[in-house]
């Protein structure tokens, strides 16, 4: 029997994640398909099971035991029971109904793989669906926001748990020019000025429900060039810098090693450089654009939204920044995987960046005062130390990624650790209150 979006049953589904960030065309689809059932004292999965669906409880409580000692209780009305029951493959303990309960199980492709927000590229702008006071709840308003739409729902369970609320009056500042930046903001009611000066010119952009600051400086460990002020009265989310990184940068924003930028520049991409425009001016990848961080927020509008942009820097740190910019703006960005190896120059005097244009085929650095013609034996040893240079990267790269894969696996078999552990305490927590209390029967 399907699911009415506008019953009570319909609202408890649109709570849950990530089906909160659905569009409500497809949430709509996906209740039209839902069978709810109802079970009664008896176990919705066992230890070992390797169903994958995901389940979700509507009402009732659910008891999660190991080896016949319970571990926890998952009520309806709990921030846990907004995510899938002990969702382990194979199920690492019993899932018990406790009493009557009703529950769904959905298909885990449709839940990890969640319908793109609906975009209007007229507009320079994401139309947000449903994020009004009248909302269910600003947390499932938030669940609705592009931002979040690609990260997994254990990345957002871990945001979810970790983030705070905080309230702003008019006038208010919220983060001040020249100071450290310690939480990334988000805003989920009222609108804010953020205002920098840049080449002596002031630059200003209103922000509003939906927008969110504070990540350049997250990502770039650098003080605030800004001054964001609440507007009227404005409610925010905070996230530390660590949840911040973890959770939502890092997830979000995609590299592309330097052997593979020729091909993508074959394909249609094009490269952003968002450094300083001396920096820029003195040395650059031929056909590159220029528009440096501190101004990239306000000059969104110059850049195609139907190109692959890659972004590069001295040493991949802002570039990292402006491409996670671009990703939460619907733009398709990469960063170039190590930056372009040089040294940033020390002072911008004033120079104008230059017009956005598609990038050429060539990546060469342009470079001052390198002679035209070289002597052949100088080639001839330059293209051998190139080769090994190449080599030698070609090495380094295979050495990186094995250790990228083995710190993954260390990571899994580390929560798996945690999780064993967890419920070993709470089972030895138990075996000793049943000890107590024979001993005191005695």
């Amino acid at each position: 029997m399907a699911v009415l979006t506008n019953s009570d049953e319909g609202r408890i589904l649109r709570n849950f994640v990530p089906l909160a960030s659905f569009p409500s065309e497809a949430f709509v689809d996906l209740c039209k398909n839902i069978k709810v059932e109802q079970l009664k004292d008896e176990a919705i999965f066992k230890r070992g099971d390797q169903s994958t669906d995901l389940i979700y409880l509507l009402n009732g409580s659910v008891v999660l035991q190991a080896d016949e000692l319970i571990v926890d209780v998952i009520n309806s009305d709990s921030e846990s029971a907004k995510f899938a029951l002990a969702h382990q493959i194979p199920r690492k303990i019993d899932a018990i109904a406790n009493g009557v309960v009703r529950i769904v199980r959905l298909t885990a492709d449709i839940v990890n793989n969640p319908p793109q927000a609906v975009y209007d590229e007229n507009q320079g702008f994401t139309l947000i669906e449903d994020l009004s006071e009248d909302s269910d709840d600003w947390m499932t308003a938030l669940l609705r926001l592009p931002l979040f739409q690609n990260l997994s729902a254990i990345n957002l369970q871990k945001i979810l748990i970790s983030l705070k609320t905080a309230h702003y009056s008019e006038n208010e500042v919220i983060i001040k020019e020249e100071s450290p930046v310690d939480s990334f903001f988000l805003i989920i009611k009222g609108q804010c000025l953020l205002a920098r000066t840049f080449d002596d010119e002031a630059h200003q952009v209103k922000l509003s429900t939906g927008d969110s600051f504070g990540d350049e400086y997250l990502i770039t460990d650098a003080i605030s060039h800004e001054t964001v002020t609440a507007l009227n009265d404005v409610s925010v989310i905070q996230l530390n810098k660590k949840h911040f990184l973890d959770h939502i940068k890092t997830p979000l924003v995609d590299f592309i090693a330097p052997e593979d930028l020729p091909g993508a520049l074959q394909t249609g991409a094009i490269v952003l450089d968002v450094r300083l425009p001396l920096s820029f001016v003195k040395q650059n990848l031929i056909g590159s654009a220029n528009i440096p961080l501190m101004t990239l927020r306000m000059r969104l509008g110059e850049i195609p939204k139907d190109k692959q942009v890659i972004v590069v820097c001295a040493k991949g740190i802002e570039s990292e920044a402006g491409a996670f910019l671009l990703t939460k703006n619907n733009i398709d960005a990469r960063v170039l995987k190590g930056g372009m190896g040089i040294e940033e120059a020390e002072e911008d005097d004033a120079q104008e960046s230059l017009p956005f244009e598609p990038a050429e085929d060539s990546t060469s650095f342009e470079q001052e005062n390198v002679p035209e013609n070289l002597p052949d034996e100088s080639s001839s040893v330059i293209e051998v130390a190139s080769e090994d240079l190449n080599a030698e990267n070609e090495r380094l790269l295979q050495v990186n990624r094995e250790m990228q894969a083995k710190i993954i696996q260390l990571q899994t078999e580390k929560e798996q650790a945690e999780s064993r552990n967890q419920v070993l305490t709470q089972q030895l927590e138990r075996l000793k209150d049943i000890l107590n209390r024979l001993t005191k029967s005695k």
